[in-house]
């Protein structure tokens, strides 16, 4: 495993910038915080009330869920890679105290790149394109600020959450090419909820995913 604890002046400006923005506000504190550690109880929650909230019959729509979902998944087995074989050791171990506020504990893991800039961008990218503008907004708006709220609450560098970014964005476009392969899944489940076209659809609907 590689150890890099080289710090960029990037990285050290736009850190403390916006870390420095903590500890002033009750209320921006406690909102950064909930999508700082939350962020993937949120997009569950999200994936649930898009899944139901879709047209009965719109098998397509809920096949795009399915896809973003697997994205996010990617995307997180991806940083498993990584952080086993390069280390970045996170600022709060780095900074001196009193020059920076954490908001959140964490462990002193590896901090590049982000689990939830890549897990929130992976669910992100993969409804782009594919899905109804009010979840593809919804899933990216929060991404943004969930790549905020980690450098925020001082527990990621930009650059971390940078990273995620392109990690998420790639996992979502590779797993656009293999949709076919969650098909099945996505009609699976979504006959156990009693959605979805009948079957005379549902064959017209396959035709049209193969065209994606």
């Amino acid at each position: 495993m590689i150890h890099n604890a080289f710090l960029n002046p990037f990285d050290s400006t736009v850190y403390h910038w916006i870390n420095g923005l903590a500890g002033h506000s009750h209320l921006l504190d406690v909102v950064m915080i909930f999508f700082a550690k939350d962020a993937l109880e949120i997009y569950a929650v999200l994936f649930v009330v898009a899944w139901f909230a879709l047209p009965k019959k719109d098998i397509q729509h809920r096949h795009a869920l399915v896809v973003a979902g697997f994205s996010g998944i990617l995307a997180l087995l991806i940083n498993v890679v990584i952080s086993h074989i390069w280390f970045r050791p996170r600022p709060f171990t780095v900074f001196h105290k009193g020059t920076f506020t954490q908001l959140v504990p964490h462990s002193a893991d590896a901090s590049f790149p982000s689990d939830h800039a890549s897990g929130s961008f992976g669910f992100a990218a993969g409804s782009w394109g594919h899905n109804t503008k009010w979840i593809s907004h919804t899933f990216t708006v929060i991404a943004v600020i969930v790549m905020f709220a980690r450098v925020y609450v001082g527990v990621h560098y930009p650059t971390d959450v940078i990273g995620g970014m392109i990690i998420g964005i790639v996992a979502g476009k590779v797993m656009w090419k293999f949709q076919r392969l969650l098909f099945p899944l996505t009609s699976f489940v979504a006959k156990v909820f009693k959605l979805g076209p009948t079957a005379k659809v549902a064959k017209h609907a396959r035709s049209s995913t193969r065209s994606m």
